[in-house]
């Protein structure tokens, strides 16, 4: 793979040809004050046609069992619903033991009322 070395005032003047030679495979380092600051360079082909649904070749097909659509016991579904105790299935928000972003309305960011007047210029 070629690679060519050129400044920025290079690549604008003569954009399109650089280009043309990134489609042909070239690769272009842009400088600025001889420091490599970019790479012109072509882009993969992007995929035109849909990707295959389902297993991946050679590796059997993934069979979801039927005790997989059964209830969850009592016990695993207070834990996914936050529930600290199961006995008294109060979620743990009601209960106080999650922690509130804002406590106070007006504790994050400023209102009117604490703003400095502003002076007129004479």
């Amino acid at each position: 793979m070629v690679m060519i070395k050129t400044n920025v005032a290079e690549i604008k003047a003569r954009l399109s040809e650089y280009l043309d030679r990134a489609l042909a495979g070239e690769r272009i380092v842009i400088c600025r004050h001889n420091k490599p600051i970019a790479e012109l360079r072509p882009i993969a082909e992007v995929r035109v046609e849909p990707r295959p649904i389902g297993p991946l070749p050679g590796r059997p097909a993934f069979e979801v069992p039927p005790s997989f659509f059964d209830p969850l016991p009592d016990e695993d579904l207070a834990l996914w619903e936050g529930v600290t105790d199961p006995d008294a299935q109060v979620p743990a928000s009601a209960a106080g033991a999650a922690g509130r972003v804002a406590d106070k309305p007006g504790q994050f960011g400023r209102t009117n009322k604490h703003k400095p007047a502003r002076r007129r210029r004479l």
